[in-house]
C-alpha cells in the first residue's frame, strides 16, 4: 500500500479552492476529495506487520487541534511547473505534528524525505504549463481570502493510483486535542 499521513480539508475551504481551479493551460485540476495537507509520505509498504506498527505508533502522537489559515499560492518545478498549490500559513503546531509523523516513520525504519516541510494543498499537476502561466495564476491566487479553519484529526491515507486522478482513502483517524476519535 502507498501510505501517507495527512490532514483533511473541511468542505467549505475545499469549495473555495475549487472555485479558483481554472484558467491555466496544461493544468490537471485535483478533485476536491483529494485535497489534503500531507504531513509525511511513507511510500509503498507491503508488510502488514509494518503497517500495523505504523498505525499503532501514529496513535501515540499527541498534538493539539489546529487552527489553520490559507497563505500564498506556490509552484513546484520552477521554469517547468509540475504542480500548483495553495500554501498554509506558518503554524508551529502543524510543523511539530509533521515532524512527529516523520520521526514515527524513522523509528520503524521507513525512509522519508528530509527536505524542508512546506505545508500546502495541491490544486493541480501540470504538463506543458509555462512558468508565465503559473506566475499569472499565482498572481490571481494572491487575492484569495478564506476564513481560518479547524482541523481536529489527522489520518493515515492510502493512495490508489491509476489512469484517472489518484484516489485517497482514509485508513485510520487520529484525534488531535486529546479527545478520542469516534
Amino acid at each position: 500500500m502507498r501510505l501517507f499521513a495527512a490532514l483533511p480539508i473541511p468542505d467549505p475551504i475545499a469549495q473555495i479552492l475549487r472555485g479558483v481551479q481554472h484558467g491555466v493551460p496544461g493544468a490537471r485540476w485535483r478533485p476536491v476529495e483529494n485535497f489534503h495537507i500531507t504531513l509525511c509520505f511513507y511510500g509503498e509498504i507491503t508488510d502488514p506487520l509494518i503497517i500495523a506498527e505504523l498505525e499503532d505508533e501514529l496513535s501515540r502522537i499527541t498534538a493539539p487541534a489546529l487552527s489553520l489559515r490559507l497563505a500564498e499560492g506556490g509552484v513546484f518545478g520552477g521554469k517547468e511547473p509540475r504542480a500548483l498549490w495553495m500554501g498554509i500559513a506558518d503554524n508551529p503546531a502543524l510543523e511539530a505534528l509533521a515532524e512527529d509523523t516523520r520521526r514515527t516513520a524513522q523509528r520503524l525504519g521507513l525512509k522519508v524525505e528530509r527536505k524542508r516541510y512546506i505545508p500546502h494543498i495541491t490544486l493541480a499537476y501540470c504538463r506543458g504549463t509555462t512558468d508565465a502561466d503559473a506566475a499569472r495564476y499565482l498572481e490571481r491566487l494572491s487575492g484569495l481570502r478564506a476564513p481560518d479553519f479547524e482541523v481536529e484529526h489527522f489520518a493515515l491515507y492510502r493512495s490508489h493510483l491509476g489512469t484517472d486522478p489518484a484516489r485517497y482513502t482514509q485508513q485510520v483517524h487520529y484525534a488531535l486535542g486529546g479527545e478520542d476519535w469516534p
